[in-house]
């Protein structure tokens, strides 16, 4: 067992796994927090916003989920295509047993590479071909890093920097700098504990966070058997989340809901 006090799903561009992740969190007396995961324009490296405490049923929500689904609908011919060119074919067919029915994302590709002998494990899969600047590479991300904090506002939520050690910033400069851009957008918090940063990463994000305000989170980014190297709660095996992330989150949500905001 983990050990976990709480737990929060925050699928990529989708809120359909939410309800039965929450009766199993309930089933286990786990604390629960409904989420998402948005993959946003960036200049420079990969950019995701993470949305706590959202209201699934928000239709404006919804709005925006339909345009990012229908934008990864259409990434994935693009890439089967790409795999193609490079002589590594995967057919359709044998993603759609992978996902079972769900939305089709790189590591579906990456585990379909796996099984057909083209790459050793999923890791090398992205690191190989299908990372940002790969052969098969092909951007999905529509929304401006703004409207996904909008769309999680709109849904009651709290908007937070996810893993901010993949914008690939050039020092703490840089990334002060785009923290202070998303805040101007409305930013709730950032992510701070997480298994790609070091501790004097993972330091600086903390003052970061005290500095402008911000709550600091954490997450294992558990993947399942996409990402068979993390373990959930644990990340790489030895990370830690206080328990304290979740109260913040929680207590600026309620600040934010009694301002109306």
């Amino acid at each position: 067992m983990a050990g976990l006090a709480a737990i929060a799903l925050t699928d990529h561009d989708t809120v359909s796994g939410i309800a039965e992740a929450s009766e199993a969190a309930d089933r286990e007396g786990i604390e629960f927090l409904a989420g998402i995961e948005f993959s946003v324009k960036a200049s420079r490296g990969n950019m995701h916003i993470l949305g706590y405490l959202v209201d699934i049923s928000s239709q404006h929500l919804k709005a925006v989920l339909d345009k990012v689904q229908a934008a990864r609908a259409e990434r994935t011919p693009k890439l089967l295509a790409r795999l193609r060119e490079i002589g590594l074919p995967v057919e359709e067919e044998e993603l759609y047993r992978v996902t079972k029915g769900g939305q089709v994302g790189r590591p579906h590709f990456a585990r379909v590479m796996v099984e057909k002998g083209y790459v050793r494990d999923v890791s090398q899969a992205f690191s190989r071909y299908l990372a940002r600047g790969g052969p098969a590479y092909v951007p999905k991300s529509i929304l401006e890093p703004q409207h996904a904090i909008e769309a999680i506002h709109a849904a009651g939520g709290l908007a937070v920097l996810a893993h901010p050690f993949s914008l690939m910033c050039r020092g703490r400069r840089q990334l002060e700098e785009v923290v202070r851009g998303l805040c101007a957008c409305g930013l709730d918090g950032m992510e701070c504990y997480y298994s790609e940063h070091t501790l004097a990463f993972t330091m600086q994000c903390l003052h970061m966070c005290s500095q402008f305000g911000i709550v600091a989170t954490g997450g294992s980014d558990y993947h399942g058997r996409a990402k068979p190297y993390l373990k959930i709660g644990k990340g790489k095996g030895d990370l830690f989340v206080p328990y304290s992330c979740v109260e913040q989150l929680r207590q600026r949500w309620r600040d934010k809901r009694g301002q109306n905001i």
